[in-house]
């Protein structure tokens, strides 16, 4: 019989033989720059879009406003327990306030958030209808519920209309799920056209992950559904702190009814220690200047129009419509020589395989952000054309 041991290790062996045994990044970091073996690489795999995480003025002036009562790095309990503190609350009404809704509520991360929504309010009686390529904690959270799942082909609304079609009679609930800006491909849903959808049934709910969008796209920096005028259409609209908005933890806006029935009944948030003080009042104090930053919006898609531009004019097609910039390459091995060729030339990127992507679609994917300069994007125009 083999020891546990020996199946992993063959497990392992077989990713090193693929291509696709992953290791934790070793490198240093400064502003936008990673450093490696004493080289400075622009950094384009972070998901700091606007450049606030970096930015030491910004960090300063919160540093100088911080209260001694927000000045708690664990919040050491769960918010059910001793862990709910005011600037939690003062978070959630602000959200709630910005977004125009009744509810809020914040999550200690993306992935609690998306694993513990969908188990809480969808029972064997719901059916989830999904893109296809969501991401993986959307995937997670649909597999730990009771509901059955049907995941239609990637922006295909055909044929998410014709399953809505078919099944409305079936099921007491059918959610909807799908991400605002695709992690991976950086197209773009069209949002107001699934709130539209799901208007033609009483029994549909909409659920959207606005990640890769809360901070980047709108107006006031709320995201695609600001953008398509759709905020109060969406019956639960999600979105993280740890990208754009440069925290951690995660939100949703919604009803009153459904945020109360979550802190009742989302085992991700009930059994989970909560955000800590000092970090809810640095995303307090982040929100609450995320609609000055237009210029730093328009500098990301100047920036995104550009270099999707170029990769196109050198013949490869892009389905980006956003700041996140696929290049497929193709088989592992291949993509990561590529991403050795690019931080040999001084920019960051790393390569994106299985079980990530498909078999086939490895790729290299590149976030960019508001941090850099016209001259930065140039260059890394050029270096994409000659991959």
């Amino acid at each position: 019989m083999e020891t546990p041991d020996k199946t992993y290790t063959e497990t392992l062996e077989a990713l090193q033989r693929s291509g696709n045994l992953r290791n934790l990044p070793q490198a240093g970091h400064r502003d936008k720059w990673m450093i490696r073996n004493g080289t400075d690489m622009l950094n384009l795999s972070s998901n700091d879009y606007l450049g606030l995480a970096s930015d030491l003025s910004l960090r300063d002036e919160f540093m100088k406003g911080l209260s001694e009562r927000d000045f708690l790095l664990s919040a050491s309990s769960s918010r059910l327990l001793t862990g709910n503190f005011p600037v939690h609350g003062e978070l959630e009404k602000m959200l709630a306030c910005l977004f125009g809704r009744d509810g809020a509520l914040v999550f200690s991360s993306g992935y609690h958030l998306n694993t513990g929504i969908l188990p809480a309010v969808a029972d064997a009686h719901t059916l989830i209808l999904a893109d296809k390529l969501v991401h993986a904690s959307l995937i997670d959270g649909i597999r730990l519920s009771a509901a059955k799942c049907i995941r239609y082909r990637h922006q295909d609304y055909t044929q998410l209309q014709t399953l809505l079609e078919k099944h409305h009679h079936d099921f007491s609930r059918i959610i909807i799920v799908t991400e605002s800006i695709f992690s991976m491909d950086g197209d773009m849903a069209p949002l107001a056209l699934l709130a539209e959808l799901k208007k033609t049934y009483p029994n549909v709910m909409l659920y959207v992950d606005e990640a890769h969008a809360v901070g980047v796209r709108g107006q006031k920096g709320l995201g695609i559904a600001e953008e398509q005028g759709c905020l109060k259409d969406i019956d639960f609209l999600c979105g993280t702190f740890g990208k754009a908005l440069a925290s951690v933890g995660a939100y949703v806006v919604c009803s009153q009814t459904i945020r109360e029935y979550l802190v009742n009944r989302m085992r991700t948030l009930i059994f989970t220690t909560a955000l800590p003080p000092f970090n809810t009042a640095w995303t307090k104090f982040v929100l609450s200047r995320l609609s000055t930053w237009s210029e730093r919006r328009d500098r990301l898609a100047r920036h995104s129009l550009h270099v999707r531009q170029a990769i196109q004019d050198s013949g490869k097609s892009c389905p980006s419509s956003s700041h996140i910039i696929p290049v497929v390459i193709g088989e592992s091995r291949d993509t990561i020589l590529k991403a050795e060729d690019m931080q040999r030339k001084g920019f960051y990127v790393l390569p994106v395989r299985p079980p990530t992507v498909p078999e086939g679609t490895s790729r290299l994917r590149i976030s960019l952000t508001a941090a850099l300069t016209a001259e930065e994007t140039d260059r890394l125009c050029t270096a994409l054309a000659t991959l």
